[in-house]
């Protein structure tokens, strides 16, 4: 049985959330990323998951407005179409990240200052406590 929207875009956020940690502490260790193993693959890692997560995003927050039947559903689809830009624009990062052959620290940490990102974070955060506001 598929899980309901909520419980799918609180996954993915937490993903998102959970990868960007991982990229703060990943910037603070000085990695060349010449390096093989370690850190170096679950930064990878945690990038793929990142990417994946966004991957739909938008989508899936829709499905939830009409899951629940969010009223005045209006303001909700116009914030959506904020996170699609802002999903899309942090996704196009972490791609161009992922194809380099080596992530250093440097580079992570660029990856987490892009105003994209931090964009994609907040649109997030907000989104996050809507969901609690609507559970009570």
């Amino acid at each position: 049985m598929t899980q309901p929207p909520e419980i799918r875009l609180k996954e993915r956020i937490g993903a998102v959330e959970e990868a960007y940690e991982f990229m703060l502490a990943y910037a603070a260790q000085g990695v060349t990323g010449e390096e093989e193993g370690g850190s170096t693959t679950e930064i990878r890692a945690q990038l793929k998951r990142t990417d994946e997560a966004l991957e739909g995003l938008a989508a899936l927050a829709e499905e939830l407005v009409a899951t629940k039947n969010l009223r005045p559903a209006q303001p909700y689809r116009s914030f959506i179409g904020v996170l699609e830009r802002d999903a899309a624009s942090a996704q196009a990062a972490v791609q161009l990240a992922l194809a380099q052959r080596a992530l250093s620290s440097q580079l992570i940490d660029n990856l987490n200052a892009l105003i994209h990102v931090r964009s994609l974070l907040t649109d997030i955060f907000f989104i996050d406590e809507i969901l609690k506001l609507q559970q009570s």
